[in-house]
């Protein structure tokens, strides 16, 4: 078989377990979204986090017998926070319901995400938010959809008209951290139109490939919240970088996603 034909043979392959894996995401959203509705109390972290478990444990459950056959040999990333390098081979980088926090309180900004990555590098991300039905997929090289219907981020050229976000990537952050984030919006406040300001990082992600806002920033994060969305906006037209403009991977401190025209303006308001 020719060189030719072994790369359609894979990118055929890959394209057919994406829309597996949408379909697995699509399934857990399911069962997120008939546990949805009531605000569910807590007194203590602990309580806190016996609730976030039970929500993931529901997504997992159908998750992973579906995202391990589909790929017997890939291993799985199980610490959602963790950040950088992936030793070699393929791995599942999944967040069963990304935006936990807002499940429990009744508001409808979660997801579920399922990305694998092939050494180090993202392959393919599906993104379910289960309460619109929004199916929001990507392929390297072959773009990236929502229900199948492709996506480009907006073509607005100036920081000054634009709608930015940012988000906050874990609680108890390191306070080096959460200066840079205050004084990242404080900066944004003043350089672009609108600044918004809530998690999931994903959701915001996802608006950027789709060019319903114009770039999105965060400072630390983990490979679960950011990779869907870096691939999306990749795959969209958007460019990726961290917040100083330099190349980005899951090992940088931080990330930069935007519109081509509005990229450069943003790295200049961010590293002041």
């Amino acid at each position: 078989m020719s060189e030719i034909a072994r790369t359609a043979d894979v990118a055929a392959s890959d394209a057919d377990l994406l829309d597996q894996t949408a379909s697995a995401v699509r399934a857990a959203g399911s069962a997120l979204r008939e546990r949805f509705g009531e605000v569910v109390r807590y007194q203590s972290r602990e309580e806190l986090t016996r609730a976030l478990a039970v929500n993931d444990d529901a997504a997992l459950d159908i998750l992973r017998p579906r995202l391990t056959r589909l790929r017997p040999d890939a291993r799985w990333v199980e610490e959602e926070l963790d950040g950088g390098a992936l030793p070699p081979g393929e791995w599942w980088v999944v967040d069963p319901a990304e935006g936990n926090i807002n499940h429990l309180h009744a508001l409808p900004d979660w997801a579920v995400t399922a990305t694998l990555v092939r050494e180090n590098q993202p392959v393919l991300t599906a993104v379910h938010l289960p309460l619109t039905g929004e199916t929001y997929t990507a392929l390297t090289g072959a773009g990236a959809h929502l229900d199948g219907r492709p996506l480009h981020v907006s073509r607005t050229a100036e920081l000054g008209l634009s709608i930015v976000a940012t988000s906050q990537a874990r609680p108890e952050e390191d306070e080096k951290v959460v200066r840079r984030v205050g004084s990242s919006i404080t900066a944004m406040l003043f350089d672009a139109l609108v600044v918004r300001t809530s998690v999931p990082a994903t959701l915001h992600l996802v608006n950027v490939a789709a060019g319903r806002i114009d770039a999105f920033w965060q400072f630390a994060g983990a490979r679960v919240d950011l990779l869907p969305g870096a691939l999306l906006v990749t795959e969209a037209g958007g460019r990726i970088s961290d917040a100083e403009g330099r190349h980005w991977t899951p090992q940088s401190e931080s990330l930069l996603a935007a519109a081509p025209g509005v990229h450069a303006e943003a790295v200049a308001t961010l590293s002041r």
